[in-house]
């Protein structure tokens, strides 16, 4: 299966996309910028926020919860008001927040990793009604966070590692134990980038470097695909009625390469046989 081209754009480092039931919202981190999109990807709205944010979960009340560079952040994006909820590494320069998404008991997941991608610099953190804890540190770059329908598994990669762990979850949503291997990309091109579940509970993951998305079931193996005509797509987003949509970097590629990859930066769609459930809501 072949993604078709959604919105052109040319974001450096486009990520966080989150399908809100009626519009997709996505970042471009290293551009400093928030966007959203309308279903037929003709009405584009942009916010500069001043700093680094990555990604983005509904919540309860209607605002929006962003991970930025310093911090998790409210966003009422008809007022353009933003409310710091918690610092997040505030305190470290050298580091910045990347992939996240709500998990099913209402609590928000979201990696650190290093501005420069240094080894083992990034963490990993829960917020969970009103506290943000750190789950485990030692990550160079957290990804492919995202959680099963019933909510009892949640699931993430270290990039570097080209590693996407499964952790078993409590009722409240905490992890139990330790995490385990789920699925190593065995192409040496490609590294785990954002990934979503969808109602069956198996991985669409994007693969940096591998101008696809993989899904990936439940038992760890990756049958289906689909192509994307750049080489670094980076997160998908799944609707309830199987649309697709997948954010792309421009990040890294020389002159040459972005020849022959125009569209790199853009937004992607395709139209799957399954659908997701909705996007939880972070409890606030």
């Amino acid at each position: 299966m072949q993604a078709g081209l959604f919105r052109e754009m040319r974001c450096e480092l486009g990520e966080g996309a989150l399908w809100d039931g009626t519009h997709l919202w996505f970042f471009d981190i290293t551009g400093c910028m928030l966007y959203r999109l309308d279903p037929e990807g003709k009405t584009l709205e942009s916010w500069e926020g001043g700093q680094m944010a990555s990604a983005a979960a509904r919540t309860s009340t209607g605002a929006l919860l962003i991970a930025t560079e310093t911090g998790l952040m409210l966003f009422d994006p008809d007022t353009h008001a933003g409310d710091t909820l918690c610092p997040l590494e505030a305190d470290n320069p050298a580091t910045r927040s990347n992939d996240g998404r709500a998990d099913r008991q209402g609590g928000f997941w979201i990696g650190t990793m290093g501005k420069q991608g240094e080894h083992e610099a990034g963490a990993l953190y829960r917020w969970y009604r009103g506290a943000l804890r750190c789950l485990r540190r030692g990550l160079t770059t957290p990804n492919a966070i995202c959680f099963s329908p019933d909510g009892r598994c949640a699931y993430f990669a270290d990039t570097r590692l080209a590693t996407i762990y499964r952790w078993l979850l409590g009722p409240e949503g905490w992890p139990i134990g330790a995490p385990e291997v789920f699925h190593v990309v065995d192409d040496p091109t490609a590294r785990p980038d954002g990934a979503v579940t969808d109602e069956s509970g198996a991985l669409w993951v994007a693969l940096w470097g591998g101008s696809r998305v993989i899904r990936i079931g439940t038992n760890g193996l990756a049958r289906e695909q689909v192509t994307l005509p750049v080489s670094r797509p980076t997160c998908p987003a799944l609707t309830p009625d199987g649309r697709l949509f997948v954010t792309s970097a421009r990040q890294g590629l020389d002159a040459g390469t972005l020849e022959t990859e125009p569209l790199a930066g853009s937004i992607f769609t395709a139209r799957l046989p399954i659908g997701a459930l909705p996007e939880p809501e972070v409890i606030l």
